[in-house]
């Protein structure tokens, strides 16, 4: 699943594209919204919420609305100049915006909802502090952590209603540069704060880049500590690396850690 620094960029790839803008066309290509048009519409911005999508358009007539999307695991938005031969499969979108200079589609999006713009709150509502928000509440993401000590730091670290933008890539990543098993119970993590500190400086780091790196070194196989790269020697000690469904296997994302940095204390 993107982490919210991939859904960063879509939203500041759709922004810059279309805010400003009149549709010249609007084809929502799921059955809840089939018969919807948005044509004529001035496109108000996009913006991310975690890894949530919102944007907004100011109709001809009525109140403003909202659509919100969400990538899920195979989703993306691509925008580029109306007539421009499409990088994905026809089938696979699932929303297309047309304004005079661009067209904006949404492929294979897990969700698609159109939401009066006054009610947003009721799809995002839920979500803790955003890590790449303006508005981000280092406090109030610590308290939502602490207030369930037995949980697993890598299961809170996911709980996008904890904070908002933290996937299976940058939890390892955390859990490692922490010295943290990911099983380790909250209630056990010594120093939270500094944790949530580094995710910060991670995802606002990264948030620009095409190539996602947490080590410091752009080199190819050595952007990550651990993610993706068990039965690798780890790149601080040379203990191999292993790799850990944290719940079901196929139903919770993996984890990847160091037997010798981040040992899981009985």
């Amino acid at each position: 699943m993107p982490e919210g620094d991939t859904v960063w960029r879509a939203a500041r790839r759709l922004d810059r594209a279309l805010t400003g803008s009149v549709l010249t066309g609007s084809d929502f290509r799921v059955p809840q919204h089939a018969t919807s048009d948005l044509t004529g519409a001035t496109v108000v911005g996009t913006v991310a919420r975690g890894k949530h999508l919102l944007s907004r358009f100011a109709p001809l007539e009525g109140e403003p609305v909202t659509l919100h999307t969400h990538l899920k695991m195979e989703g993306v938005w691509h925008a580029h100049r109306p007539g421009t031969l499409w990088r994905r499969p026809a089938h696979e979108a699932r929303v297309v915006l047309t304004t005079a200079e661009w067209e904006a589609v949404g492929f294979a999006l897990g969700v698609v909802m159109l939401v009066a713009t006054a009610d947003e709150a009721d799809v995002v509502g839920h979500l803790g502090p955003d890590l790449l928000g303006a508005d981000w509440d280092e406090d109030e993401a610590l308290r939502r952590i602490v207030a369930a000590p037995d949980r697993t730091v890598g299961e809170a670290l996911l709980d996008q209603r904890c904070l908002a933008g933290i996937g299976s890539v940058y939890r390892a990543e955390l859990c490692f540069t922490s010295g943290v098993h990911p099983r380790t119970p909250v209630g056990e993590v010594g120093d939270l704060r500094r944790m949530l500190g580094r995710a910060r400086q991670m995802l606002e780091f990264n948030k620009t880049r095409t190539e996602r790196v947490t080590t410091g070194d752009t080199r190819r196989g050595r952007q990550l500590w651990v993610y993706g790269r068990r039965g690798r020697p780890c790149l601080r000690c040379g203990t191999t690396l292993r790799e850990e469904h944290l719940g079901e296997p196929g139903r919770e994302p993996v984890s990847f850690w160091c037997p010798s940095c981040q040992p899981l204390t009985p």
